[in-house]
């Protein structure tokens, strides 16, 4: 490793020591605003990557906080955009605020992330940054890029919008590709690592998502960490798409989830979320 590679490493990993307990909840924003933990998460990576590359730039660290929430913010806005989610502006919201209050419904702050989706996301994004995630006016209007007056609208609206919907009955996986995910989970329970190993190409991809990168024979290392530890797997729908859980000693909530990518009954790609636990638990809170 060169030393300008080691330096650049050394800097992400000091960075992320200093964004780590933001990070949980830039992570429970961004994934009400999609309605899915991956997507979130997906977001809350490209967030902090920009933020490292800002400021590496900067000649001092801004406010952590809410500099990070206005990146995300952002990035989240960018992404649903580009997947084609509607999207309202703020400045069109500006309505009558009579029935505004500043204390939020305990039932907004459990809605599950389907019920979000029903929301324009200006609204939606009021109504998590103040309800949920317990910011201020002011700091909402900051994430936002938008005044007082424009958020206690939003929330007017968007509060009774979410009291008046039912909730969204939940998106199931492909009954074909949790059968796929349970033979590997099968394999990997009864401990059977050339059945594993077999069941995945030469130069599968893994991403221990926010730790590390790997590909090909590095790939074998991730089985060998396995093998001397008690995980067990089970297939999940997880927002709608096909996810390992894992749970770890008896536990009976999964401490974190996985992703398979399978091209001709054989795995391509695996992402592997036990470095970002947070998603588990945030998603187990929803129920």
């Amino acid at each position: 490793m060169s030393q300008t590679h080691a330096t650049l490493v050394e800097a992400r990993e000091q960075f992320l020591s200093l964004v780590e307990t933001v990070r949980p909840e830039l992570h429970r924003y961004c994934a009400r605003l999609t309605g899915s933990v991956i997507d979130g998460e997906d977001i809350v990576q490209d967030a902090l990557a920009k933020a490292l590359y800002a400021l590496s730039l900067m000649p001092e660290v801004p406010p952590l906080r809410p500099w990070l929430f206005r990146i995300a913010h952002n990035t989240a806005l960018d992404f649903l955009k580009s997947h084609g989610r509607k999207y309202t502006d703020p400045t069109d919201e500006l309505e009558d605020i009579a029935g505004f209050e500043d204390k939020p419904d305990p039932a907004l702050v459990r809605a599950a992330l389907a019920r979000f989706l029903a929301l324009p996301i200006a609204q939606r994004s009021a109504v998590i940054l103040k309800d949920v995630l317990d910011h201020s006016l002011e700091e909402t209007a900051e994430t936002m890029g938008t005044t007082v007056m424009a958020v206690k609208a939003l929330l007017v609206r968007g509060r009774a919008k979410l009291r008046a919907e039912e909730d969204a009955a939940p998106i199931e996986a492909a009954p074909d590709a949790l059968a796929e995910l349970r033979r590997y989970a099968e394999l990997f329970n009864a401990r059977d690592w050339d059945g594993v190993r077999a069941l995945v190409v030469e130069d599968c991809r893994l991403d221990l998502v926010s730790k590390s990168q790997r590909r090909g024979k590095q790939v074998g290392m991730y089985f060998a960490r396995y093998e001397k530890e008690h995980v067990v797997l089970r297939a999940v729908s997880l927002d709608g798409r096909p996810a390992l859980a894992a749970y770890v000693a008896g536990a009976d909530h999964p401490a974190y989830f996985m992703l398979l990518e399978w091209e001709a009954g054989k795995i391509v790609s695996i992402r592997d979320y036990r470095y970002v636990p947070y998603i588990a638990a945030d998603h187990g809170s929803l129920g």
